[in-house]
């Protein structure tokens, strides 16, 4: 009878909306927005890397046949891995005493990590321009001091390419890293302390293990944007420092070989995506030795 009577009701009431489509529905807009005014234009790079001006691997073969275009890839990824390797070293050390001082303390130091953040590449870029220059306040002090006869020949250079780059990156090394470390908890120290551990043991089998997710998030961070920098090695390096980014709009802009720069901006995908890719398996594998206690 419950069964007739229900058939004799009508069509059935439409299920009332769920959680998760209502997030599908907020997600659709910038999900659009992201595929006509991101992936379609990479798309659109990627293809014209291996149709103009003609259908075929003629861009690619041009790439990596020629000394120029393999140098400037291999001097992108030993520079990006350098900046990388620099921004850790002096980053570790500001990022744990930031985890551990006190509020007020803390907050100075976040303070001048982050407001280098609100100043523009270009002008921090202009600036390390005056430090380095000829006549600049570097070669002022070095040759007031005696150290050396002359001026130095800073730029263009790799020395002023680094520190330009270190010190721009640096903040996206040490947010990770404090972000980390504040997860870490502190009596894990005290317990490997009474159980004999010195203060070095404790730091390397016990602080540094559990702070290797904030190195290796703070690392792939600041290698992939490395791997893409444009201004502070075109302002700074010149055409000794021609890195991927720099050749890519020489060849755009200058030479007008659109379809060699779109090669070369594919090949910098391809390392950047393979970079993230090697990132989530390490960090997988991290978290998974951190979670079993290895």
């Amino acid at each position: 009878m419950a069964r007739i009577n229900s058939d004799m009701g009508g069509a059935r009431k439409p299920a009332p909306w769920s959680v998760a489509d209502f997030y599908r529905l907020l997600a659709a807009p910038p999900a659009l927005v992201l595929a006509l005014f991101f992936v379609l234009p990479i798309l659109g790079v990627i293809w014209r890397g291996f149709s103009d001006p003609a259908p075929g691997l003629t861009n690619y073969r041009r790439l990596f046949a020629d000394g120029p275009y393999v140098q400037s890839l291999w001097l992108t990824v030993t520079t990006a891995l350098l900046v990388t390797v620099l921004c850790l070293i002096t980053a570790y050390p500001v990022a744990y005493m930031m985890a551990r001082a006190r509020n007020s303390v803390q907050q100075l130091i976040g303070a001048l990590v982050i407001i280098p953040l609100w100043t523009s590449v270009v002008i921090r870029s202009y600036a390390w321009m005056v430090v380095f220059q000829r006549r600049g306040i570097l070669n002022q002090a070095l040759t007031a001091t005696g150290l050396v006869d002359a001026p130095i020949h800073f730029i263009p250079g790799n020395v002023a390419v680094y520190v330009g780059m270190v010190h721009i990156m640096l903040p996206f090394m040490i947010l990770p890293l404090v972000a980390n470390m504040r997860s870490i908890d502190g009596r894990l120290l005290a317990a490997a302390g009474i159980l004999g551990a010195t203060p070095v043991q404790g730091f390397l089998r016990v602080f540094l293990p559990l702070s290797m997710p904030g190195i290796l998030a703070g690392s792939a961070l600041v290698f992939m944007l490395s791997l893409g920098f444009y201004i502070t090695p075109a302002l700074l390096g010149g055409p000794r420092h021609m890195m991927a980014a720099v050749l890519i709009e020489d060849q755009a802009n200058r030479q007008l070989d659109w379809g060699l720069a779109s090669a070369l901006a594919t090949v910098l995908l391809v390392l950047t995506v393979t970079v993230y890719s090697v990132y989530v398996r390490l960090s997988s594998r991290v978290d998974g030795g951190l979670a079993h206690g290895r």
